[in-house]
């Protein structure tokens, strides 16, 4: 039976690398907390497993309104930017950070790839435009005019899980293809200043990042390095829990609701997934060594390992790109996918099971499996 594999992985970040606690100290100017508040918000940001955050938009590290770039002077931020303001930035930011990733997993390849990449995807939730970042991709690197181009947008931080699928569905049809998948989240560009229990977690979470895949029939992998077969797929998306998180365009970018439930939603469901995933795989759960979560959060992490019954040391490489990323919606799991895959303690032919999260609630699920040296 043919199956497809990740090949390379490549990711990108924007300049802007901002200490956790260099943002705590924006909000309580943003969001303009008394006391009690801000020590309230504080907890959140002591617990949520985040060192430093990326973002395009520098005003995240500075306290002093005036020294704001994109953000108004003005101590409460007014006149505040409005939609079309933060999808113009996107527009002028995302293909370039979108080509960086694309580079770095060309260089993780091996080989310039350019011209034999046959299908472009492209992922994002956080900004559109029509020309968009397909064809802006493929101008800036040079890929065939002729490309066979598909865009996952709006689906939220599993929205690469899709993209994967997308790309073995191809490479399992069509044995010569090479898709070029690519992950691109300006997060950082909807920040909303209203004082409000969401607005506070969500703030306290997402970071900017790009990261770029290739995908190809296994039969046809034209790297010799270590790569992960893609070998099943399961979704779904939860009953009765399609308000409890949200993304929706605004008039002041797009907003987010966050419901406390999420994490427990999680813990309660993901056992029942994990259990489809492994039938529809003809795998059991002692089969799977490691796990690849969506970092979504602290709690997030916790939840499946609570359901699941894995250590946290199984599901380290969530834990570590949470620490130095944070959460950068879609791109995220692919950052967690390339520790994965060059981590020299992995072991050829172990099992990986990985999920991502977002809105619906859905759940995407997936095993991979480490295949060494070809």
């Amino acid at each position: 039976m043919m199956s497809s594999c990740i090949s390379a992985i490549g990711t990108a970040n924007p300049k802007y690398r901002i200490p956790q606690n260099d943002i705590y100290r924006f909000m309580i100017k943003a969001f303009g907390l008394n006391a009690t508040n801000a020590s309230r918000l504080k907890q959140i940001y002591d617990h949520s497993g985040i060192e430093h955050r990326y973002s395009v938009i520098p005003d995240f590290g500075e306290t002093e309104s005036y020294k704001n770039t994109f953000f108004s002077k003005t101590e409460d931020f007014e006149p505040f930017p409005g939609t079309r303001d933060r999808l113009q930035l996107y527009q002028v930011t995302a293909s370039d950070l979108a080509a960086e990733a694309v580079k770095d997993c060309f260089l993780d390849h091996g080989k310039d790839l350019t011209s034999k990449i046959t299908h472009l995807i492209t992922v994002s939730c956080t900004g559109m435009h029509a020309p968009g970042i397909d064809i802006e991709l493929v101008e800036k690197l040079g890929l065939n005019r002729n490309i066979e181009r598909t865009c996952i947008n709006f689906m939220g931080c599993y929205g690469s899980l899709n993209a994967l699928k997308v790309a073995d569905y191809i490479c399992r049809a069509d044995q010569e293809a090479k898709v070029l998948i690519v992950s691109v989240e300006l997060c950082t560009l909807h920040f909303q200043k209203a004082n409000t229990l969401d607005n506070w977690v969500a703030n306290s979470l997402f970071s900017d990042g790009a990261a770029a895949v290739i995908v190809e029939n296994s039969s046809e992998r034209t790297n010799k390095k270590n790569c992960l077969t893609l070998d099943t797929f399961y979704s779904e998306f939860l009953k009765d829990a399609k308000n409890e998180m949200g993304w929706y365009v605004g008039d002041a970018g797009f907003e987010m609701t966050l419901s406390s439930k999420v994490s427990k939603l999680i813990l309660k469901h993901i056992q029942s997934i994990s259990d489809k995933l492994l039938k529809k795989a003809k795998l059991e759960f002692k089969d799977i060594s490691r796990f690849a979560v969506h970092p979504g959060g602290r709690k997030i992490l916790e939840a499946a390992e609570s359901a699941l019954g894995f250590s946290k040391m199984s599901n380290r490489f969530g834990y570590e790109v949470l620490r130095e990323y944070g959460n950068m919606s879609s791109a995220t799991i692919l950052f967690v996918l390339k520790k994965l895959m060059v981590d020299p303690a992995e072991i050829d032919g172990e099992n990986i099971m990985g999920f991502a999260f977002g809105p619906g609630l859905t759940v995407e699920s997936m095993i991979l499996k480490r295949n060494g040296n070809a």
